[in-house]
């Protein structure tokens, strides 16, 4: 009577290799171990070294019992103590030990280490202990050969982005199906502001692969710049083909981002590749990451001209490096000077990231030109709100002042006081 069935056994062998890519071999040696640890436990003596060899083809089984080859160097008689501290040669037990003139008796060119096996006697009756003791051994092997698996497939894709599907949430953090195995997307490497729903498709950043106690934990990002990256390249061919590099990248995630980009082919413009026929590639990665503005500017070996870039869709009109403090005093007109902060400094903060300079911005008496946009992520609608939001602001204090200089009239309602603006570094 044969010990498993073997068209079952084969059957959950090919659908294992099938969806969990662990590997026939890898699972039928898992067997065998566990054959021989309810071998050794059901039938076998202490300190005994049981071998199994299992074939799912034809069901054989066999035990072999395997010792190791020694000499008086490696380890003592069992009525002889340890010579002094430093003697560390084990106790020599006839179970698992066997003297290299007695296996040289058996085999002619044994060496010391070497195993030397004797065939047992096959049984095929295990008690209950003994079956559980072995169910643990196999679960616990296909657990690891699985694990391996995950690791070697998802640990060469670090850096890529992949496809999966929203399982579940968890105090924040987003599980998702990747297929074979389950990622996670923590709270602070989501984009803020976006809200997934159950079985929805997401695409991300393998941030890393790491293995832990409890088993393989796939760490996923939409938040890193490496992310915007990727995406670029998906849609860009000059960047897939090495001609355009990407030389810097900083984001405050789904708001703003800044990209740097050089062209090593100068009949190539690097900002133009990444922007796209009527903006259309920069919309594509726009869109992916909800709607998050992205700035995409030349790269320079010039710190100047590199400045200058950095803090579009501003328009500079002089600035000064001071090497020694790392620092770049930039002027713009006056009308440019909100323009070149950002809402919050948010302009100038994500410039100084990129070019890792600080930067001071200053402002001309006289206003410029109106200005133009410069960067696919800014509209002249969008400078046109800016400016208008300056004037309603001058209008205001216009209002205050008036109301100042004529109390009358204003004898029930409070004084405003004179508001303080914060220059943003």
């Amino acid at each position: 009577m044969a010990l498993f069935d073997l068209k079952v056994l084969n059957s959950a062998l090919d659908e294992l290799q099938a969806e969990k890519g662990i590997s026939r071999d890898s699972v039928v040696e898992a067997i065998a171990t566990a054959l021989a640890a309810a071998y050794r436990r059901e039938y076998g003596k202490r300190g005994q070294i049981i071998r199994a060899t299992f074939n799912p083809e034809t069901g054989d089984l066999e035990f072999r019992q395997a010792k190791i080859v020694v000499d008086d160097t490696l380890v003592r008689k069992e009525d002889e103590e340890a010579t002094s501290d430093e003697d560390h040669r084990s106790r020599f037990n006839p179970e698992q030990h066997i003297m290299i003139e007695d296996a040289q008796r058996i085999k002619k060119d044994a060496q010391l280490d070497e195993e030397i096996s004797f065939p047992l006697e096959t049984q095929e009756e295990f008690g209950r202990i003994a079956a559980q003791a072995a169910k643990q051994v196999i679960m616990q092997k296909i657990r690891e050969a699985e694990r391996a698996s995950i690791i070697s497939e998802y640990g060469e894709r670090e850096g890529e982005i992949v496809t999966g599907h929203v399982q579940r949430f968890e105090r924040g953090n987003l599980y998702i199906d990747l297929g074979r195995a389950t990622a996670v997307l923590p709270y602070d490497e989501q984009i803020p502001g976006e809200r997934y729903r159950q079985g929805e498709r997401v695409r991300a950043l393998l941030l890393r692969v790491d293995e832990g106690v409890r088993g393989t934990f796939i760490r996923l990002s939409r938040s890193h710049p490496r992310f915007l990256t990727k995406l670029f390249e998906a849609e860009v061919p000059e960047m897939a083909s090495g001609v355009v590099e990407v030389k810097g990248v900083v984001r405050e995630p789904g708001s703003r981002a800044k990209i740097a980009v050089f062209s090593n082919d100068e009949h190539i413009d690097p900002v133009g590749s990444l922007v796209g026929q009527r903006g259309v590639r920069v919309a594509v990665v726009t869109s992916e990451l909800g709607g998050e503005k992205i700035d995409v500017v030349e790269w320079s070996e010039t710190a100047g001209d590199f400045v200058k870039e950095a803090l579009k869709p501003a328009q500079v009109m002089d600035i000064e490096l001071i090497e020694d403090d790392n620092r770049a005093i930039v002027t713009v007109a006056e009308d440019q000077q909100s323009l070149a902060i950002g809402r919050g400094g948010q302009n100038v903060r994500l410039a100084a990231r990129l070019t890792g300079w600080k930067i001071d911005i200053r402002s001309t008496g006289t206003p410029a030109e109106a200005p133009k946009a410069e960067s696919p992520s800014e509209t002249v609608e969008e400078l046109a709100v800016e400016a208008a939001v300056e004037e309603s602001t001058d209008e205001e204090k216009q209002k205050e002042g008036e109301e100042l200089a004529n109390p009358e009239g204003n004898e029930d309602r409070d004084i405003p006081s004179p508001k303080v603006e914060k220059q943003t570094e």
